[in-house]
């Protein structure tokens, strides 16, 4: 068996509110891994909706990896959302023009966080939402409601406003063992012959079973 097809946007039978994203996101500055669904059932091909302040003159990115699961209500602040901080006022009179363009910030005065890169396997509670140029790290999950406005390590747990690290999910040396097994790299049908393995608990043997080039 090969399992589910990535390119089917709802592969659950049924069951609408779950939705493979990679397919129905149409802006290029937006990158989705296979497998990563958003779960809502308010529209959940609407993913595009949840990605805030994303003006393409800008140019930031976000990037979503593999086998992410992302639950409903989760919002990504991009960095459209800035504004001018280095004078008094952080108005931004320059957007209603009849003059007050005048002040338009140039090149590099606006805050610039960078893109928002989100693993892979990461998983992704309701109403979370992440701050402009924030990196997640494979395995990482993050509680309900939690505001992310710093990085991430693979395998840990964060929570809360702003989200502060809850526990590891394993020691750094086994963190890093996991990323260099990169399961979600694997070809489907391996992945479909292991799954018992990849939801189980033994590293040692993960790192046996992935296939070498």
């Amino acid at each position: 068996m090969n399992g589910p097809s990535p390119n089917n946007p709802h592969p659950m039978a049924g069951f609408p509110q779950v939705c493979y994203i990679k397919n129905t996101v149409n802006n290029p500055n937006i990158v989705i891994g296979d497998y990563t669904y958003y779960d809502d059932p308010e529209d959940s091909e609407n993913f595009e909706r949840n990605v805030l302040y994303h003006f393409p003159f800008i140019g930031d990115k976000l990037v979503i990896g593999k086998f992410c699961a992302l639950a409903r209500g989760v919002k990504f602040i991009m960095n459209g959302a800035n504004h001018k901080l280095s004078g008094i006022s952080t108005y931004p009179f320059q957007i209603f023009g009849k003059g007050w363009e005048q002040v338009m910030p140039a090149q590099g005065e606006l805050p610039y966080k960078g893109d928002t890169v989100i693993g892979n396997d990461v998983w992704i509670g309701y109403d979370v939402l992440v701050m402009p140029g924030v990196k997640i790290g494979d395995g990482a999950i993050i509680s309900s409601r939690s505001v992310v406005t710093s990085d991430v390590a693979p395998y840990t747990v964060v929570g809360g406003n702003p989200a502060k690290q809850i526990k590891e999910r394993f020691a750094p040396e086994m963190a890093a063992r996991l990323q260099a097994i990169a399961w979600w790299d694997w070809p489907v049908e391996h992945i479909t012959a292991n799954l018992a393995f990849i939801v189980a608990g033994d590293i040692d043997l993960l790192e046996r079973l992935r296939p070498h080039s």
